[in-house]
């Protein structure tokens, strides 16, 4: 993408996106096919738009291409669900990524998920369970799916935590997101537990491997 693009694009977003009625959060992503098609990790990525990055862009920075480990998830959901709003199919498109590459971006990410736990509760306790569900069973399941996955894995005292962002995530807007302070209070402890578990079930894959 050229520059004005860039610019465009990003504008666009600012004035589409929204975390608050019903006005729900854009997140986009654009990829250059021969960037990741023969596969490789990390992958390029040409373009990321996301809520969490707000104000950077109305700052003024616009979304540039570069190393995005990330995309080895997005792709890797996006051709389980091989599904499209226009064009071809995605697997018609893009090729299979290893399972390998899929833990390993996944767990990868933990280290910045953590530092957002304050900020974004209910985002980061249902990524953290997806994360580790996807580093035991090798799939990706969806954001409710992985937190009922790990509430019946987690000790008693956070299952609450996993549970309740997902009794958000299925019926509340962010603008009407409460989260009772006991539950709260342990939301921080509950996703380092799942990081940690996360990150044990992703050795034990690389030790398995060699």
């Amino acid at each position: 993408m050229t520059g004005e693009q860039r610019r465009a694009l990003t504008d666009g977003c600012l004035r589409l996106s929204g975390m608050s009625g019903d006005v729900r959060p854009v997140e986009l992503t654009v990829v250059v096919r021969e960037d990741v098609v023969p596969w490789r990790f990390p992958p390029t990525g040409d373009f990321l738009y996301g809520e969490w990055l707000r104000s950077e862009f109305e700052a003024g920075t616009v979304p540039e291409r570069g190393p995005m480990p990330d995309l080895a998830v997005v792709i890797a959901t996006a051709l389980q669900s091989d599904r499209t709003l226009a064009g071809a199919p995605p697997a018609t498109v893009l090729e299979p990524v290893p399972t390998s590459d899929v833990v390993r971006a996944s767990v990868e990410s933990l280290d910045e998920l953590l530092s957002e736990v304050g900020t974004d509760t209910r985002n980061v306790v249902l990524t953290a369970a997806r994360v580790w569900s996807t580093a035991v069973t090798g799939t990706i399941m969806t954001k409710d799916e992985a937190a009922a996955w790990a509430a019946r894995r987690l000790p008693d005292e956070y299952a609450p935590v996993v549970e309740h962002a997902r009794d958000l995530y299925l019926g509340t807007t962010y603008a009407d997101e409460t989260w009772p302070e006991p539950i709260r209070a342990r939301a921080h402890d509950c996703v380092e537990r799942m990081a940690t578990e996360a990150r044990a079930a992703h050795e034990r894959r690389d030790d398995e491997s060699d």
